[in-house]
């Protein structure tokens, strides 16, 4: 469980605090800053890369515990692509496999004590999300042209209905960056939340603290799964976003 300042608010936890920043004198806030954050954003593409490296240097026919989990989290995000967009989405698995493990990474570095989670800033999820949006609408249109805006058309739709159709289809394609980031940022933010919560009363309650700190290690467990989950989601939607600016309806 990501751990913030005092016990004081479950909110502190959250707090984005300043660990390096560049001053002039007369400025009260500088061209760079370093926070906790970008710490754990920095610490999360070295995990991946060396979790990659460390797994994939050997090569071996018979594979270690290692490189077995990093062919696995391959395989599994290339079958997730080859199921949701087919073969023309093999040239978008870096993209795919990068997001998966960034959102995963970040997720799981959150769990531990007194550090901190990133996904659970929607400026984060947000910007992920927009990435993935503006990335998939660039791609419709090079694929498509000006037919892209086709996809705003419900196919056998009557004309007569277009007028009421279309807003509708062009607000659920706009709302899908908030969706998609309102979706991992609330869920991390809701179940550090209430572990923090929960873990307050088991020093208040004393020896009757042992039910909330069973309740705490069996939330601790379901926060692990919804670590990997919510980084599944985040990559399937991507996947059927892309499938549709290729292939549109």
């Amino acid at each position: 469980m990501a751990e913030g300042g005092g016990a004081h608010s479950p909110l502190e936890q959250f707090e984005i605090k300043s660990l390096l920043t560049t001053l002039e004198p007369g400025e009260t806030m500088g061209l760079v800053t370093f926070t906790n954050s970008s710490l754990m954003m920095v610490a999360t593409l070295v995990l991946i890369t060396a979790f990659l490296i460390l797994g994939m240097r050997r090569g071996a026919l018979v594979p270690g515990r290692m490189q077995s989990l990093a062919e696995l989290s391959y395989e599994f995000i290339a079958g997730l692509i080859s199921d949701t967009v087919g073969s023309e989405g093999r040239r978008y698995f870096p993209i795919v496999f990068t997001l998966f493990m960034f959102i995963l990474f970040g997720n799981l570095l959150g769990m531990i004590p007194y550090s901190f989670t990133f996904t659970s800033h929607i400026i984060v999820t947000f910007a992920l999300a927009l990435i993935v949006f503006i990335g998939v609408t660039i791609l419709a249109f090079v694929k498509h042209g000006m037919h892209f805006f086709s996809f705003f058309v419900p196919p056998g739709a009557p004309v007569a209905m277009w007028p009421l159709l279309i807003p509708i289809e062009v607000i659920s394609y706009l709302s899908r960056p908030i969706s998609l980031s309102v979706r991992l940022f609330a869920n991390m933010l809701a179940g550090h939340t209430l572990l923090k919560v929960i873990a307050g009363f088991i020093g208040l309650l004393g020896v009757f603290g042992v039910l909330p700190f069973a309740l705490v290690v069996a939330l601790t467990g379901l926060e692990i799964l919804i670590a990997f989950l919510q980084a599944y989601v985040f990559a399937i939607l991507t996947c059927l976003y892309i499938n549709d600016a290729l292939h549109l309806h």
